[in-house]
């Protein structure tokens, strides 16, 4: 009998937190067809966005493909991060100074979802870990690679790449 309840408690809290993500989701995509601009998506936009401080509700997929590599020269003490899913990390000519053809070392290697869970709260946002087991969570997934979030404010994503936005103008580890 209590395992009967213990049971149907499971799966009512399961079928509320399937509820809470398409909600979740839904509510991302009505600022998308709404083109609010209070959204972004992609490892890069979302990673400028949290630096921004912009992202209200960082979105990642239970399942997210992306290592988060820092890589060290040790000719030059030059750090660079990068992220990779499981195809790139294979290609070792990420792991190569361009300038120099150096060989960089790898310094940490964790997964970008594991890295966010550690330092989501440093952005002041917060995080939705989402499945893609309903409709909604699987269109997530395919269309927006997994990663995104929602904005507190306008982004325009554009114009940030046009300004020739530099990378090593900022390092994510000081947060």
């Amino acid at each position: 009998m209590a395992s009967t309840r213990r049971s149907k408690a499971a799966e009512s809290l399961a079928n509320v937190k399937f509820i809470q993500e398409k909600k979740l989701i839904g509510k991302y995509f009505d600022e998308i067809s709404q083109d609010t601009g209070k959204y972004c998506f992609g490892v890069d936009d979302t990673l400028k966005a949290l630096e921004m401080g912009a992202v209200e509700t960082l979105i990642c997929w239970e399942n997210l493909d992306i290592q988060r590599v820092t890589l060290k020269n040790h000719s030059t003490g030059e750090e660079k991060i990068l992220f990779l899913n499981s195809e790139q990390e294979k290609d070792k000519t990420h792991f190569m100074d361009q300038e120099t053809g150096v060989e960089m070392e790898m310094d940490d290697n964790l997964p970008l979802l594991e890295w966010l869970a550690n330092n989501y709260k440093t952005f002041g946002a917060a995080l939705e870990i989402i499945t893609d087991r309903s409709q909604e969570g699987s269109q997530y997934v395919r269309g927006f690679g997994g990663i995104g979030g929602m904005l507190r404010y306008t982004v325009d994503f554009q114009s940030l790449q046009l300004d020739d936005f530099d990378e090593e103008d900022y390092d994510l580890d000081d947060y």
